[in-house]
């Protein structure tokens, strides 16, 4: 009986492989190259969807942990901690393909006066004190506890560091998400789009198969637990039946 849940667990997977796969296509066959940039251009397409995947995921670690800290429910800290550590993994990805885009754009591999990066860079090292901060504290609800706090404070930051960013001047990040979708022809547009859902899906289903490990492994450890109390109730046993 259990056949129904297992396709619905395939379901997200399935929809971010093919919605990585649409992206690929459109990235490489269907979006025109840039007047000014070239092929280097389309490392965009990656990039910008990893920056606000990451960004959303930060945020969405910080109403998690809101949540933990009204229901003092452990779920809420697992999906906490889940959140922020896929968004990490997703943030070195935007640092490394911005450095490159930078490569080759600029001819420098870091720029400094570029706030996109620069303002990224330090959301990722705020985050970078997660992590450190939860496993220096041994007892597990005052771990959870710190934790929920410090992704809360964290996550009030981002929206603030996304506005200071569109204030400030950008050397060449398009605008994508105004009201006039920037200086992106409709082909661009519209495979940017593509590439974010896909970069969202793939973020939801690596959330679905950590949280759904962490589980098994807290039941395993939960049903070995129960196994060795009952083998250690009464040692004597074996030796009476005997």
């Amino acid at each position: 009986m259990r056949v129904v849940p297992r396709k619905a667990e395939g379901a997200l997977p399935g929809a971010a492989a093919a919605g990585l796969a649409a992206a690929f296509e459109l990235v490489f066959f269907y979006a025109p190259l840039d007047a000014d940039q070239g092929f280097i251009q389309k490392i965009f397409y990656l990039h910008v969807p990893l920056a606000i995947v990451a960004l959303s995921g930060f945020v969405a670690g910080g109403v998690m942990g809101l949540k933990y800290l009204r229901t003092r429910d452990p779920a809420w800290d697992m999906r906490s901690y889940v959140a922020i550590h896929l968004s990490l993994i997703l943030a070195v990805g935007v640092l490394v393909t911005g450095s490159i885009w930078a490569r080759g754009s600029w001819g420098h591999w870091w720029v400094w006066q570029e706030p996109t990066l620069v303002s990224f860079l330090i959301v990722f090292l705020l985050y970078c004190c997660y992590q450190p901060l939860r496993f220096s504290i041994e007892d597990r609800e005052r771990q959870a506890r710190y934790a929920a706090v410090f992704a809360v404070v964290a996550a009030a930051f981002v929206p603030l560091n996304f506005l200071a960013v569109r204030l400030a001047q950008a050397f060449s990040h398009p605008r994508v998400l105004s009201t006039t979708g920037g200086n992106m022809p409709g082909a661009m547009r519209l495979t940017f789009y593509v590439s974010l859902v896909a970069m969202a899906l793939l973020w939801l289903a690596l959330f679905k198969v950590e949280i759904s490990s962490k589980r098994a492994r807290i039941e395993l450890k939960r049903l070995r637990r129960e196994i060795e109390s009952e083998a250690a109730v009464d040692p004597r046993e074996p030796a009476m039946a005997a």
